[in-house]
């Protein structure tokens, strides 16, 4: 049919005579000239002159604008209003509704409700990752305590296994007693011995002052000041064969016992706080490397798992302890909260009586999951702002960290519909992380970074952490590294201050009365702390040098607090929350928006909002703050600390120079751009020593980590504060001088090389 069609058509167009056929080819001429010609009278009729002035830099034909251009401006009001404090409540209320500790099915199936919202707000992607790790539990069967047997083996105090019901909120199932995770199991017999909060100060006071010696002793200690891994990791340096630990009502009450929990915040003598007395991040036995069906599993733990046992209990039984306690009276500051007078023991009242811990925790391997929640960047989708809290509870955890969890999952609503819609869709991506095991070590987070540290360590811009958001409500408090300062403070004075009170005082905004309550007077501007390794933004500044924060509401500092009074206690509910902390859910939401803009941010603007020099004014900040504390013993040792000065001094030349070439650098060019923000990207990084710190080789950033006597507290040049505390206190001082000179130099050459990365490439010599 095809050939016989094609013989038709020839046979017509042989047959037209040849007048016809110049006819057809001068009117095909004519309107193909006419079609041309109208083409460039629209040109130039219509479009300007395109002048490579006007577009200056590379101009990549068919690319959006949107390339080289900031967010829509006003995508911020609308996710910030967006936030809704009744939204909070109920997912708080969802939350709490049972217990759900690390390794549980409960938690398990929190995961599941998550991954859910998450997709049906509109994530892109929605995953579970799950991990086999060594978590630890009582014997619920057995369950552990602290007695007092008198000279005839009787027993004269028994401790409760649990905390007594005060509301219908903590009549749950599953809820696990006080314990202290990771204790060694043991019946322990023997002496008392008070030793105030159990730091290094306490025992050099007992041993210089009282000449006495808690080795072969049970070490009775206050909660607080520094992490509880922290006592008894130097109780048991010091010989200590036990440890029970209290709550003191000077540290988690206003005075009035009869005034506390459930008529208001304050812990009431039942309560105990549980917690992990593992000093350490991640699994105990992949340490360094993820906990997948791969991994090689130790058979004992490279980092501090206790060797002896250890036991929580409030101030209703520890005051039975101290009554009964020898030895003479304590001086002032050693005396607590509690109606007796507190001595130092070393014995008791009455001859022949002994204390007793029973302690039956034991280690598991279970599987914990963390819930990932992935929102595409439209621009550069490789690169990520994290946005983090974790998941497991020790109960039913309403501030530690529900609180945390319910804005994140109201955030995750309010892009994740804005992405749906197709309004709007950041510039970068945008990651919900929900941890699986953080109140165990660290676990889940550290065991995520570990599994993609090639990837996050390359891709991920920020970590922003929320743990509990609100653990009082005087004021906003942050710990940060300084990178995030800028994205941080901007933030806070966009929100509207949460107080009404204090609106009609003059102060709008969240800044206002951060500013107020916690000025850092050196810089004008609110106090940003350097972190320790409390939460989960640990494992990302010390494997990866990730810019990190941690955000929350806070109570006022003239308070004798070492922490929120119900933390880590049965009582730690929704009612808590709801009736007492924050009626309204005012400061939740307040958190709730100062998260969403950081992230908003950080993922849509054309050159990421880090701010140089607030590296380079903190590191001046805290070199000076080093050099107060040692530069005399260093000199004295023949080391040359004008070598830091002019180490410092050197790095801030260079980021005032990075910062004249942006403001000249040519932000239409895309290449120009990505180029500012790599070399932003990489400088947190640049201060990585791939070999770690000096005796700790997971912890890689020699200008922030936590302190090796503090868990909580942040360290400024960790590596030798580390070496010249041992060598002022006398331990190991002649290998300690040797891991100072080597890692000083270590520190001198990490500053020449965080210098580099803030060079121009053609400016950048490959020479001393």
């Amino acid at each position: 049919m095809e050939s016989t069609r094609m013989h038709s058509t020839d046979s017509l167009f042989n047959n037209k005579k040849p007048q016809s056929r110049c006819l057809v080819i001068s009117l095909g001429i004519g309107c193909i000239a006419m079609f041309v010609i109208g083409i460039l009278i629209g040109r130039f009729a219509t479009c300007p002159d395109e002048k490579p002035a006007e577009r200056p830099g590379l101009f990549l034909p068919g690319v959006s604008e949107a390339l080289v251009s900031n967010g829509d401006p006003l995508i911020r009001d609308e996710l910030m209003n967006s936030i809704s404090s009744d939204r909070i409540r109920e997912n708080l209320r969802m939350l709490t509704e049972n217990p759900h500790l690390a390794g549980t099915d409960e938690n398990h199936q929190l995961a599941l409700k998550l991954k859910e919202h998450w997709e049906d707000v509109g994530l892109d992607h929605v995953t579970l990752t799950p991990y086999r790790v060594l978590l630890s539990y009582p014997n619920m069967n057995d369950l552990n305590y602290v007695e007092l047997l008198d000279e005839n083996n009787g027993t004269a105090y028994k401790s409760n296994l649990t905390e007594p019901i005060l509301t219908q909120e903590e009549n749950k199932t599953n809820v696990v007693p006080p314990f202290n995770a990771y204790s060694a199991p043991g019946d322990i017999y023997g002496d008392l011995v008070y030793v105030n909060y159990g730091r290094v100060e306490d025992y050099i006071y007992l041993e210089q002052n009282k000449s006495i010696n808690v080795s072969g002793k049970i070490v009775f200690a206050r909660y607080g000041k520094i992490f509880r891994g922290d006592k008894v990791h130097l109780a048991e340096k010091r010989g200590a064969i036990g440890v029970v630990l209290f709550s003191d009502p000077e540290d988690v009450t206003d005075g009035d016992i009869n005034q506390v929990y459930p008529k208001d915040w304050w812990l009431p003598p039942s309560g105990a706080q549980r917690g992990t007395v593992y000093i350490g991040d991640g699994d105990p036995l992949t340490a360094g490397y993820p906990a997948i069906d791969t991994a090689y599993q130790k058979l004992s733990p490279d980092e501090y798992l206790p060797g002896i046992p250890c036991h929580p209990i409030g101030y209703g039984i520890a005051i039975h302890l101290m009554r009964n306690l020898g030895g003479g009276a304590v001086p002032q500051n050693w005396q607590g909260g509690m109606n007796v007078t507190y001595r130092f023991g070393d014995g008791f009242r009455t001859t022949g009586w002994r204390a007793h811990i029973k302690v039956s925790t034991s280690n598991k391997n279970v599987t914990v999951y963390n819930a990932v929640g992935i929102i595409r960047g439209s621009i550069e989708p490789d690169r990520y702002v994290l946005i983090g809290n974790h998941r497991d509870a020790w109960v039913l955890g309403a501030l530690d960290p529900s609180s945390g969890t319910a804005i994140m999952m109201e955030i995750s609503r309010v892009m994740g519909q804005l992405v749906k819609s197709g309004r709007w869709r950041p510039r970068r991506s945008v990651i919900f992380c929900s941890w699986g095991a953080e109140e165990y070590g660290l676990v889940g987070s550290t065991e995520w970074v570990e599994h993609y540290t090639k990837s996050l360590g390359a891709r991920a811009i920020a970590y922003l952490n929320v743990d509990i958001a609100v653990q009082g409500n005087f004021t906003f408090r942050a710990l940060g590294t300084p990178l995030i300062f800028k994205s941080l403070y901007e933030a806070t004075k966009k929100v509207p201050n949460p107080n009404a009170t204090e609106i009609s005082e003059g102060r709008k905004t969240v800044y206002d009365t951060w500013m107020k309550a916690t000025p850092w007077e050196e810089f004008q501007r609110p106090l940003i702390t350097l972190p320790g390794s409390g939460s989960d933004y640990a494992p990302f500044r010390d494997r990866l040098g990730v810019p990190v924060v941690d955000l929350r509401y806070t109570w006022d500092n003239r308070l004798k607090l070492s922490a929120y009074p119900m933390y880590h206690s049965v009582y730690e509910t929704f009612y808590l929350v709801d009736e007492i902390m924050d009626r309204g859910f005012h400061y939740h939401k307040a958190i709730g928006q100062i998260w969403t803009e950081m992230a908003r941010d950080l993922a849509d603007s054309l050159i990421i909002p880090f701010n140089v020099s607030d590296y380079s004014s903190v590191i001046t900040d805290i070199g000076r703050t080093f050099m107060e504390s040692f530069r005399q013993l260093m000199d004295t040792n023949g080391i040359d600390t004008a070598l830091l000065d002019d180490a410092i001094a050197n790095f801030t030349i260079a980021v005032e120079q990075f910062e004249s070439q942006m403001q000249k650098a040519n932000l239409k060019d895309p290449f120009v751009v990505r180029r500012i923000n790599d070399q932003l990207m990489q400088l947190d990084r640049a201060f990585l020593d791939p070999a770690g710190l000096p005796d700790r080789k997971l912890k890689r950033h020699i200008l922030f980590a936590e302190s090796t006597v503090d868990n909580y507290a942040g360290s400024r040049f960790p590596g030798l504060s580390d070496a010249l505390t041992k060598i002022k206190l006398g331990e190991d001082v002649e290998n300690q001088w040797q891991t100072v000179r080597k890692h000083y130099s270590v520190i001198l050459f990490t500053f020449q090389s965080a210098s580099a990365t803030l060079k121009d490439v053609s400016d950048f010599m490959f020479s001393y």
